[in-house]
């Protein structure tokens, strides 16, 4: 068998990366975090076990990634939905409107990132959080900001608190007021975004997630050791 081509190893890693991501995902949110174990998002993902500490240095590091990823993602899908728009004001309430949403149709998965960024692990760095980071960033610069990377980490942390706040057991604050407060906060009139019902309950969630996790676009040809770690393999060109 010759050996593989880097373009197909890194695809093969890629691929791999984003099962992981998505098994973790799925897997939380329908047992929680501490019924889920490395082998069952190993097993759930298709892949060696091995290959989970290869690419990630533990669980809460795989799951901050994961949810990492969802945020990403909602937050760019509620920025091309249609009507596409450049207007700063109606791409900030789309953020606001994107992560409050995330709070209500996957709590276990947002409550579980935040006791990880508050237990010893901290916030993770990963490629994940950076392409939020980068998001968030555009989003206050859209919408006036003088100066960004001073004004991206405060949305970060209102957002943060308003999750938290979302989230606290027996004592959670409600949606719109959470949502008004944050409006207030950045100057946005209550009908842009994507406002709650009546009673508060955001618009309907569309609860698959795999169109998040690009496990199938640019398929390499297939040799048999997709879930093998490059070095295990013996064949990383």
């Amino acid at each position: 068998m010759s050996p593989r081509s880097a373009s197909v190893n890194e695809e093969l890693r890629r691929r791999s990366r984003e099962r992981l991501l998505q098994a973790a995902v799925e897997l939380v949110s329908e047992r929680g975090y501490d019924a889920t174990t490395l082998g069952d998002i190993a097993d759930r993902a298709g892949s060696a076990r091995g290959l989970v500490s290869y690419y990630f240095p533990g669980k809460r590091q795989l799951l901050q990634s994961a949810v990492h990823r969802l945020m990403h993602r909602t937050l760019e899908e509620a920025m091309e939905r249609e009507p596409r728009t450049e207007d700063g004001r109606e791409r900030m309430a789309r953020a606001v409107d994107a992560i409050l949403g995330l709070t209500v149709h996957h709590s276990v998965l947002m409550r579980q990132h935040m006791a990880g960024i508050l237990q010893a692990e901290g916030f993770v760095q990963c490629p994940e959080q950076q392409r939020l980071a980068e998001l968030l960033r555009s989003t206050v610069a859209g919408n006036g900001s003088q100066d960004p990377d001073a004004d991206y980490p405060r949305l970060r942390a209102l957002l943060m608190g308003a999750v938290y706040a979302a989230l606290v057991p027996g004592a959670p604050m409600p949606l719109p007021v959470l949502r008004a407060e944050l409006f207030q906060r950045y100057g946005l009139d209550w009908r842009l975004g994507t406002p709650p019902d009546a009673e508060g309950t955001p618009e309907p969630h569309d609860n698959d997630l795999s169109r998040f996790f690009a496990t199938e676009s640019r398929e390499p040809e297939r040799t048999g050791q997709e879930d093998r770690p490059p070095e295990e393999s013996g064949q990383d060109g």
